[in-house]
């Protein structure tokens, strides 16, 4: 075989590694929005997605804008305190009516993780939704 023959092969079968197709399914990506408004607490119980929560549990609820019918039941969400710069991972438990959209309701303890007192009752926040299956 002439030289110029391995070239033109050698070419073909790293023409044919690259443009193989990958294994698997390919994965959407999710678009990640962050939420801003007023955090406070409240003590849990039996919540909206129909799971018994107690208050140390890092349990939130959401506003019925985002709640909807349910479907960001039992998914984290990535909460930080605006003043103190801590963040809490939180599991969305509940609907929470008197809320505004960006607005969530917290375990006490997930408040407290927060760097807040209950007395104080209200610490600004922003938060937003981990992937569906992310577990802290």
């Amino acid at each position: 075989m002439s030289p110029f023959t391995y070239v033109v092969l050698a070419l073909a079968a790293v023409r044919s590694v690259v443009a193989a197709p990958t294994s698997g399914t390919p994965q959407p990506l999710e678009k990640r929005v962050t939420h801003t408004g007023r955090g406070t607490f409240f003590h849990v119980g039996l919540g909206a997605c129909g799971k018994n929560n107690v208050d140390s549990d890092h349990i939130v609820a959401i506003s019925s804008a985002i709640f909807g019918k349910g479907g960001n039941c039992e998914q984290f969400i990535q909460i930080k305190n605006k003043k103190t710069g801590k963040t809490a991972f939180g599991l969305v438990r509940d609907e929470c009516p008197g809320c505004g959209a960006g607005d969530i309701d917290m375990s006490p303890s997930l408040f407290q993780a927060l760097g807040a007192s209950l007395d104080q009752g209200v610490q600004e926040v922003s938060w937003s939704f981990k992937p569906k299956g992310f577990h802290p």
